[in-house]
């Protein structure tokens, strides 16, 4: 004590103080209590004392001693482990702690005191020895006050009150977690040996054989370092407060002067921070294998297996051309003033309209000026096959169009892409992985488009992230080269090459390009045309994007084949004026409207208030989408509300079109030999079995979907099962449809993997015989064949979800919202995020 510069040998201190004192050191020792909180319980006992402190006679040290017993008379002590160098030895062998544990073994050596343990593992077994009574004292030490040990009476263990309970508890496994510090190593604890008799010792030892865990001698410093393993639990531990009994050797409880706080504290620290090595090695090989089992009861197909299903005869018409180009050629050099395409504005004013004879003469122009004036080291640029990008907005279709086919004329094979908006967009970088793997190094443009794009400090067209290098080429007519009067392309169009190759965004954001050859390309155009029954000079409202999909394939394609005249809305008109389309259709009396449900819906929005609006003029209007599911809500509401303006039911034709296979079906109206529309009431408990239930219009668990029309000519068409090996499914079952056609696209361009298993699918019977010589093409569309042989489509492959040996699509619940209401906040939240 002597160090901390207080001496208290010069006081005669109350033997109660210097037991406090002893204690605090004991607690400092042990970790129980901080070296703060030592110095102000410290403080607290040596307040009263304080003038005496300060003014003591130094003489008086000797005086104040305790006495102590003989050296002699102390138990023989283990010998102890050297402590750190770091640690505060001196103040442990001050006179005062001697003399006070001298003072004590001298008082109790008469009495056998058990030998202390150390702390107990949780992990051990629990037993009578270890358990502690359930604490009883309610003192607490949340302000630092001091604590008294209590003193219990000697009186037998089995005539104790309490000792039952706890017994039991003990012989039930649970233990209780203790301190190493006990009130028999210090003067004024209680002795242990009075709390239990011998025969009480003895009782407890027969219910448990393990004998009490002893490790340390009496005398042993408590400041010794003891091994503790980490315990399972913690949890078990009572909370123990100012008078918190503890076990000793013998498993007898005492009493400590530990507070609940530090009591607490030491059973957090004995929990394991971590499992056991071994745990982290077990195998859970077999629950990761585990299958749910399919349930008994649900509903499975009972139909025979279909069989392929063949479209009508495609008819070689002797009015059609030989070629794509050789009809561009044909109308263009006939009927040069014939309207080709008419491009709108965002006030709905026609901007541009056209005619054959320019389409005709600006793709010349376009064509010469990419393979004769394009030059690199006095080498030609670009040579026929080369693939060449194709950027332009969706409000400038005239443009895309002379680009389209002056690319077709000189051979090179098109990327129509969508317009890069900023230099890191997601989406771009992705057309840029396509753009790199198509080997592109040419984009054509306008001048309106180019000063739009994002601009490096050099000013020119930055390079986005992602993108290959590439050379910017604006085709308007002031940048191109009018060829001489003796030059001709050599195109033929026709054949097993590349015509154009479509951009396709699977669920996972991985972009593919289509290719589609020239013969593919031909076919789909008369396969069209003998579907829809297109005729010369027809006019025909586009809604869609002109540079993919039906857009391009109705809009740019067939159109130019069957000399039509095209009026493209763009999408910003028909943000502001959604009724825009139907507009134009009733200002040029158009035939035939190309739109998807979307737009069906938004004219419903706006349609109040135009009572001039007639549309008795339409024979066909394609809904594009009418694949999806809840697509025909929207067909039925826009009928119920223009059929007062001329718009007749059978003129709705809903298609279904996939990049893979282009067109698959199509609704043919009934003067074209067509079978009335159909719809299905289907169960969706069914469906997410696989299996078509018809059920009653009225539940909330039904799905209605209509039919998508007859295969197109010149194709087969069978449905097979989504997973493994394409078995052909039953007549009662839901699976992929897949297409035979000559006018289905030829490959994903540069994956020769996936390529093969969605290009080149075998499908077989149940016998394993497969159902033809031909490979069909994977339309990933899930759907059935109904009757009159109609195609009727309930979802994706990509919107396909499995839970618990259930299939889901994400079709299903927008249709099944869009059951409920139709026309709430969850139909427009639907349509506008697409």
């Amino acid at each position: 004590m002597a160090e901390r510069g207080c001496p208290l040998e010069a006081v005669p201190l109350p033997a109660e103080v210097r037991e406090s004192l002893a204690e605090l050191e004991l607690e400092l020792s042990e970790g129980d209590i901080t070296q703060k909180g030592y110095e102000k319980k410290r403080a607290k006992l040596l307040a009263r004392y304080a003038p005496l402190i300060q003014g003591a006679d130094p003489s008086l040290q000797a005086e104040s001693r305790l006495p102590g017993p003989a050296p002699s008379t102390a138990p023989t002590l283990r010998p102890q482990k050297p402590r750190p160098s770091n640690t505060r030895d001196e103040r442990f062998r001050s006179d005062v702690h001697t003399e006070a544990v001298q003072a004590a073994l001298a008082k109790y050596r008469e009495r056998k005191m058990p030998m202390p343990s150390k702390r107990r593992s949780a992990l051990a077994p629990a037993s009578a020895e270890a358990y502690t009574p359930p604490d009883t004292s309610s003192a607490s030490e949340d302000e630092g006050s001091l604590r008294r040990p209590v003193r219990l009476a000697s009186t037998p263990l089995q005539s104790h009150p309490s000792v039952q309970p706890w017994l039991g508890q003990a012989g039930q496994g649970s233990s209780t977690s203790s301190s190493a510090s006990s009130t028999s190593s210090h003067p004024g604890g209680s002795p242990a040996a009075a709390l239990a008799g011998p025969a009480a010792l003895a009782h407890i030892a027969d219910l448990h054989a393990d004998p009490p865990d002893v490790t340390t001698g009496l005398g042993q410093p408590r400041h010794a370092y003891r091994e503790r393993p980490q315990p399972a639990s913690g949890r078990g531990a009572p909370r123990a407060g100012s008078g918190s009994v503890l076990e000793t050797a013998g498993g007898v409880p005492v009493n400590s002067r530990v507070s609940s706080k530090i009591q607490q504290l030491l059973n957090t620290l004995k929990r394991p921070k971590r499992p056991p090595l071994k745990e982290f090695f077990v195998d859970d090989f077999e629950e990761l294998l585990e299958v749910q089992q399919p349930d008994p009861n649900q509903p499975k197909p009972e139909g025979s297996q279909m069989a392929v299903l063949k479209g009508e005869p495609l008819a070689a018409s002797t009015a059609w051309p030989p070629s794509l180009l050789a009809a561009l050629r044909q109308w263009g050099t006939t009927q040069p003033r014939a309207p080709c395409l008419t491009a709108l504005d965002t006030a709905g004013k026609a901007t541009c309209t056209l005619t054959y004879g320019k389409l005709w003469s600006r793709s010349l122009k376009l064509a010469y000026t990419l393979l004769n004036k394009l030059t690199s080291k006095n080498e030609r640029l670009l040579k026929p096959g080369d693939r060449v990008a194709l950027v332009f907005p969706n409000s400038d279709p005239v443009m895309f169009t002379v680009a389209f086919y002056g690319c077709l004329l000189a051979e090179l094979v098109p990327v129509p892409i969508e317009v890069p908006l900023t230099r890191k967009d997601a989406g771009s970088q992705q057309i840029g992985f396509l753009l790199g793997s198509c080997g592109v190094a040419l984009a054509l443009t306008t001048d309106a488009c180019q000063k739009g794009l994002p601009k490096a400090q050099t000013g020119e067209v930055a390079t986005f992230k992602g993108w290959p290098p590439l050379t910017w080429l604006v085709i308007d007519g002031k940048h191109l080269t009018k060829p001489p009067k003796d030059w001709h392309p050599s195109a033929q169009d026709v054949g097993a090459g590349t015509a154009y190759i479509e951009y396709k965004t699977s669920k996972e954001g991985s972009t593919v390009g289509v290719a589609v050859s020239h013969a593919s390309l031909l076919a789909q155009c008369q396969a069209l045309t003998q579907a829809c029954g297109y005729a010369e000079a027809e006019t025909l409202t586009n809604v869609l994007d002109f540079k993919r999909d039906a857009g391009l394939w109705h809009g740019v394609l067939t159109s130019v084949m069957n000399r039509m005249h095209v009026v493209s809305v763009p999408y910003a008109l028909m943000k502001v004026n959604p009724l825009s389309w139907i507009q134009k259709v009733c200002a040029y009396k158009a035939r035939a409207a190309l739109v998807k449900s979307r737009d069906m819906h938004w004219s419903l929005l706006a349609q109040r208030g135009q009572r001039d609006v007639s549309l008795s003029s339409l024979r066909m209007l394609i809904v594009a989408d009418g694949a999806n599911p809840w697509s025909i809500s929207s067909c039925d509401a826009f009928l119920d509300v223009f059929r007062s303006r001329g718009l007749r039911p059978e003129v709705v034709c809903p298609c279904a079109t996939c990049p893979e296979a282009l067109t698959v079906a199509i609704r043919r109206p009934p003067d074209l030999g067509g079978p009335p529309p159909r719809r299905a009431v289907l169960s969706m408990g069914g469906l997410s079995h696989g299996v078509i239930r018809v059920d009653a219009e009225e539940k909330l668990s039904v799905l209605t979907v209509q039919d998508v029309g007859q295969v197109m000519p010149g194709a087969s068409v069978c449905v097979v099962k989504v997973e493994g090996t394409p078995y052909l499914c039953k007549t009662d079952e839901v699976g992929e449809i897949c297409v035979d056609s000559s006018t289905a696209a030829a490959a994903y361009y540069g994956l020769l993997g996936i390529t093969k298993s969605v290009f080149e699918t075998v499908p077989v019977t149940v016998a394993g015989a497969p159902v033809s010589d031909r490979p069909f093409t994977r339309t990933g569309l899930l759907g059935f064949i109904g009757p009159d042989d109609l195609v009727f489509v309930v979802g994706k492959l990509d919107g396909l979800m499995v839970v618990g040996a259930r299939r889901h699509n994400a079709d299903d619940i927008v249709a099944t919202a869009l059951a409920v209401e139709p026309m709430k906040f969850v139909y427009r939240g639907s349509q506008s995020s697409r």
